[in-house]
């Protein structure tokens, strides 16, 4: 039986994990008593450990993308801690394995963990020791079980592009039950975007358009458009972006723009364009991830209510490499 956490439990779990963050060192630029960043020390530790042989296996463990552990395996090869070997089981697979110098200093860093921990530990009695011990273990289950969860949702995720029966009501029932809910937007912003999007749909086959959208079954999970008319010239018009709040937490929302983005290169459009406004932090992250820069802010009323609106701006791959 489910139990019954409320907010203040959950508060307290969180102040407590975020003091062991703090205390273990890791909002700090190295950890364990080494030059390395965290992700570093703990590719070392699992490499170590052998609980991973290849990048995807490293990617999937510290849930990093995969340009952060190419860049990551770089520098660590780079500084003669790791070796990325040919597979001798499969030509194509490349694994990864400790050098000697990557193992002594692993020895390091077990040796510096261990003592932070039987300092902190010593004084307790073997009863507190073991609280300790079935709390860690329950709380990693916790956590790895809901990993697993949703890893079990992606896995059901379709992404599709073009119509789809139902999009115009669907996504516009998205924007405007999240925007009434959290930003008091009213029926003005629901007509307009169902006049738009109606509009744009209409001319969604032409090939500088396209609407991307994730489903799971016949649920839509999120959507974002690509109007390549509107704006005129080489100009991409990134329009419409939703993920629903039940699927928050999925990734989908970097699933949709890396097909978006995707799509823009491929046309050779040489800038992508997005109106939102301030407060939308969690996809300003993503916004922003993806080349997206913020260029004009100020206030105004396009969507039926005065906002803060903000314009951002993404240069083509090409064109953004000219400008390095």
């Amino acid at each position: 039986m489910a139990n019954s956490l409320n907010i203040a439990q959950i508060d307290e779990l969180r102040t407590s994990a975020r003091q062991i963050v703090r205390e273990l060192g890791f909002m700090q630029n190295q950890l364990a008593g080494t030059e390395l960043s965290p992700s570093a020390v703990h590719t070392l530790i699992e490499l170590g450990r052998g609980s991973v042989t290849d990048a995807s296996a490293l990617r999937d463990l510290l849930h990093l993308e995969k340009s952060s552990i190419s860049r990551l395996l770089m520098k660590l090869e780079a500084d003669g801690l790791v070796k990325v070997e040919i597979d001798p089981n499969d030509k194509r697979a490349r694994t990864i394995v400790l050098t000697p110098k990557g193992t002594i200093l692993l020895r390091q860093i077990e040796e510096f963990a261990r003592g932070q921990l039987h300092a902190a530990l010593s004084p307790l009695s073997e009863a507190d020791l073991r609280s300790i011990e079935s709390g860690f273990s329950c709380f990693a289950t916790a956590l790895s079980s809901r990993d697993k969860e949703s890893k079990a949702i992606e896995s059901r995720i379709d992404i599709r592009e073009g119509y789809q029966s139902g999009l115009i009501a669907s996504v516009t029932e998205l924007h405007a039950s999240f925007y009434s809910k959290n930003y008091e937007f009213g029926s003005a912003f629901e007509r307009k975007v169902a006049t738009e999007l109606s509009e744009f749909i209409g001319r969604v086959e032409q090939p500088m358009n396209t609407i991307i959208s994730a489903y799971a079954g016949d649920q839509l999970l999120g959507s974002v458009s690509l109007d390549g008319e509107d704006l005129g010239g080489e100009t991409a018009h990134l329009r419409w972006f939703v993920v629903s709040p039940t699927a928050q937490g999925l990734g989908i929302g970097k699933m949709l723009f890396e097909r978006a983005t995707t799509f823009v290169d491929e046309q050779g459009f040489q800038q992508t364009h997005l109106w939102t406004f301030q407060g939308l932090d969690a996809a300003r992250h993503i916004y922003e991830r993806s080349g997206f820069k913020l260029v004009e802010e100020k206030p105004g009323t396009q969507w039926g209510t005065k906002v803060m609106e903000q314009k951002f701006i993404r240069k083509n791959l090409g064109e953004a490499n000219q400008s390095v």
